[in-house]
């Protein structure tokens, strides 16, 4: 898509909003609270959730009912039948946030300003699905948020406006999913003042500079203990909530959570050995370094407090944890 300026932007533009998850309500609060003007609200149909499969409204349909917006649900958001449904309330421009459907430039061109969106990352970098548990798997001190123009490709518009955000030591993905989606809404109000007073300067990505963040599978949970413990303190805490890292126990798998780097150096240890518990942690040897465990979870059961686990299922020192290094689990 080509480069456009944003003199005549209006001041209170007629909005269209595209999201499902948890983490496009605060954008959608925001821009509501803050006055805009939503025709529409578009999310996802209401799918099976939970052991019951009970079908449930998504989050962000959750918001619009309670604020009285009108809701579409489209199978596929570029079909022509609802493509034709946008085109008739007549949109300024679309705000998609975290909306799970690739868009086509049939909908994307309906907007006399196009569609802009909200990526959980410093694009170019952590392009895709699952920028936030990527930033943390890698290691990262610092993600951010980045508002674009929307084009056809994945992440791939140009950049509006950005916002770098520091990830905070032991910080989960889950924490930082949290932190970010409030931090979105915020942004998202700024970046369309912005627009309305001809302060954004539209710059291409290099693509060059290109990473990609797929989505997170549970086979990637298994820690591999011989890794550095740096390394397995940034996959447990990565795969903070969902889906969970793992290590095999008793021919069981064990979820951790609440990881810690306790030591970072030492070394002559067996990777996967429990050296018992200190300071409300699980300590483990790892091939380079110790680390805690702050929370364990077995199957079928509540994810509990090292110590409140550790009174109904003792880990003896010197217990194996078994797993195994896989191309998975590399970052």
């Amino acid at each position: 898509m080509a480069s456009r300026s944003f003199e005549g932007f209006p001041a209170r533009p007629r909005l269209v909003f595209m999201g499902t998850p948890e983490f496009a309500v605060p954008t959608l609060r925001s821009i509501l609270d803050d006055g805009y003007p939503v025709a529409a609200v578009v999310t996802q149909p209401d799918r099976p959730q939970g052991r019951g499969r009970k079908v449930m409204h998504s989050p962000v349909k959750r918001m619009a009912l309670e604020r009285q917006i009108p809701v579409l649900q489209p199978e596929r958001a570029s079909a022509v039948d609802f493509c034709g449904q946008v085109r008739a309330l007549a949109p300024d421009l679309i705000i998609v946030v975290a909306f799970g459907q690739i868009l086509k430039k049939t909908l994307l061109d309906i907007p006399g300003w196009g569609a802009v969106n909200i990526h959980a990352s410093l694009l170019p970098k952590l392009r895709g699905a699952a920028p936030i548990q990527w930033a943390v798997m890698n290691g990262e001190t610092l993600t951010g948020l980045t508002v674009m123009r929307m084009d056809e490709g994945m992440d791939t518009g140009p950049i509006l406006l950005q916002e770098e955000v520091p990830i905070l030591r032991d910080e989960t993905a889950g924490r930082l999913h949290d932190r970010l989606s409030v931090m979105a809404g915020e942004l998202m109000v700024r970046a369309l003042k912005a627009m309305a007073e001809g302060r954004v300067q539209e710059r291409p990505q290099n693509s060059g500079e290109a990473t990609y963040a797929p989505k997170t599978e549970e086979h990637m949970g298994l820690v591999g203990w011989s890794r550095p413990g740096k390394k397995v303190v940034d996959l447990i805490r990565a795969l903070d909530p969902k889906p969970g890292a793992y290590t095999l126990w008793k021919g069981q798998k064990l979820k951790l959570f609440s990881s810690t780097l306790i030591d970072a150096e030492r070394r002559g240890g067996i990777p996967g050995r429990v050296r018992g518990e200190r300071d409300g942690y699980v300590v483990v040897e790892t091939g380079q370094g110790t680390v805690g465990i702050g929370e364990l979870q077995l199957p079928g059961k509540k994810r509990l407090l090292a110590r409140d686990f550790l009174r109904g299922a003792p880990i003896p020192e010197g217990t194996m944890f078994a797993g195994h290094l896989t191309s998975a689990t590399e970052p």
